[in-house]
């Protein structure tokens, strides 16, 4: 894999790639702009372009440090030159929730020192996120949480990227919001995501460009996940 387009630019829906591999309905590109599953966010879906013929792409995963597009149907399609395009609204909508996500796990540890102990976005328009705190925090707090989250996002922070040595990134106080081992050692380049004024932690997931994009939402439920641990799901309410 040359380039993982969706890590330059969250909002490119396109590209025209090449076909290296293809096994069975499983497909290799050079480059592609279909996000596959990790860090919690779904894959895209979409489809594969070659002349006259569509194939629906259904599934991307990585696998064995390729990233493999599971096609519906792969008949007729052949190694060389193809066109790819994702499902936008999907994407868009795993893109705000991501966010959301950050804006949490930033407003928590910056007023109460917690850290993210894991995340998902769920495909059914759905989301949730654990966090632990350092100490026990008074439940009357959770009543104003989802308020000071919606003036935050109001603010309209800006979002931007940057990659990093592993080193360098562990250097950086409060870089990492998420426990640190959930980044396995072999990974030496480290991707930031930065709200600003507000937020900059380790992600390898797509990202809308400023807060004020994820519009409205709300909290279905905060519950118990063991000692100082919270779970908040959550909905986007569109």
């Amino acid at each position: 894999m040359k380039k993982e387009l969706f890590l330059e630019n969250s909002y490119q829906t396109s590209c025209e790639t090449f076909i290296e591999e293809i096994n069975e309905n499983k497909v290799v590109l050079n480059q592609t702009v279909f996000y596959p599953s990790g860090g919690g966010q779904p894959f895209d879906t979409g489809i594969l372009k070659q002349g006259n013929n569509e194939f629906k792409v259904i599934k991307v995963k990585r696998e064995q440090g390729k990233i493999i597009h599971y096609l519906e149907d792969a008949t007729n399609l052949s190694v060389g030159e193809v066109a790819a395009q994702i499902d936008w609204d999907r994407r868009y909508r795993f893109m705000r929730y991501h966010t959301l996500l950050h804006v949490i796990a930033g407003h928590l540890y910056n007023k109460f020192g917690a850290l993210a102990t894991s995340n998902e976005i769920y495909e059914d328009n759905r989301a949730r996120i654990d966090i632990k705190f350092e100490e026990e925090v008074p439940e009357d707090y959770f009543a104003v949480m989802e308020k000071e989250i919606h003036d935050i996002i109001e603010e309209n922070h800006l979002i931007s990227t940057r990659s990093l040595s592993r080193e360098e990134v562990e250097k950086i106080p409060g870089s990492i919001k998420t426990v640190i081992n959930l980044l396995p050692k072999s990974i030496q380049t480290i991707r930031l995501v930065d709200i600003s004024e507000l937020d900059e932690q380790a992600c390898g997931g797509t990202h809308i460009k400023s807060t004020n994009e994820i519009g409205d939402f709300s909290f279905t439920k905060i519950k118990n996940k063991g000692k100082n641990t919270k779970r908040i799901d959550m909905i986007l309410n569109d």
